[in-house]
């Protein structure tokens, strides 16, 4: 008997990934659109549209199950005052699928287990190479 995984590439619809600085996070994707959004080395705000292949999905999907996406909390954000000289970045990723869904909120100061902080960096790391490659072959 074949057991079935909390969420499914057979179910997948989405991936929405934004990021920045915790006060405005202008860098932002959706697969479902393909609207892509990110602030440039010149601090320009780009509009553009970006579309994924269904590997790159599947890859993201596979990563996410790889790395425990699936049981990290929704959050993992700085708790007490934020340093904003710091520079600390927020990234909210949230993976769709046509019954449910998961997210998780995280900032790059997160004082929580090593580990769970690793494997939530990595993942934004692949999801952030995934779309960088998609735009290099645009």
């Amino acid at each position: 008997m074949i057991k079935n995984a909390p969420f499914r590439f057979a179910d997948f619809e989405s991936i929405e990934f934004n990021y920045g600085a915790t006060a405005n996070m202008n860098n932002k994707f959706d697969s479902k659109t393909s609207k892509y959004q990110y602030v440039n080395k010149r601090d320009s705000l780009i509009q553009t549209s970006l579309k994924l292949r269904k590997d790159d999905l599947l890859y993201l999907h596979r990563k996410a199950t790889e790395y425990g996406f699936w049981n990290f909390p929704d959050e993992m954000i700085s708790t007490g005052v934020v340093d904003t000289a710091k520079n600390n970045v927020r990234f909210f990723l949230k993976f769709n699928y046509k019954e449910k869904s998961k997210q998780m909120l995280f900032d790059t100061d997160f004082k929580g287990d090593p580990k769970l902080y690793d494997a939530a960096k990595t993942m934004v790391a692949e999801v952030q190479r995934v779309l960088n490659d998609a735009e290099d072959r645009h």
